[in-house]
């Protein structure tokens, strides 16, 4: 993979805005957290908690030692933890499927920095348009 291309680039920004949680807060959370569909909301055909486990080895990662699993797996978790903050149930902080979902993929909606309505879109923009 070319080291600077600029859609790869484009993807890891983006995946470092809806990942709001550093690793190790996020690998606290996996570890305590029980392993399995069970626990969280679910996502038919993808196992959250192991897909929490590739985002936790992104974050230990430089951009350069990225690999096309690596950008694929950016893409995905940037997808899904978008798709969930657009449509999020009434009662954000109550519901703890919705909420664990989401800090088992990096994301504490909770967090100021947690983007709603108009800036979740404009990032599901970004990380799914091509870069120019």
């Amino acid at each position: 993979m070319t080291r600077s291309n600029p859609e790869i680039e484009q993807k890891w920004d983006v995946f470092h805005r809806v990942v709001n949680m550093p690793s190790p807060e996020l690998r606290d959370w996996l570890l305590s957290t029980p392993d399995g569909a069970a626990a969280y909301a679910p996502e038919p055909g993808i196992d959250i908690h192991a897909l929490g486990e590739r985002v936790l080895r992104i974050l230990e990662k430089r951009r350069v030692d990225l690999t096309d699993d690596d950008v694929a797996t950016m893409q995905l978790v940037t997808e899904l933890v978008v798709g969930r903050l657009m449509n999020a149930p009434p009662e954000e902080a109550a519901n703890e499927p919705w909420r664990d979902t989401l800090l088992t993929l990096g994301h504490d909606p909770l967090r100021p920095d947690s983007p709603r309505d108009v800036d979740a879109e404009v990032l599901l923009r970004a990380a799914t348009t091509t870069a120019t």
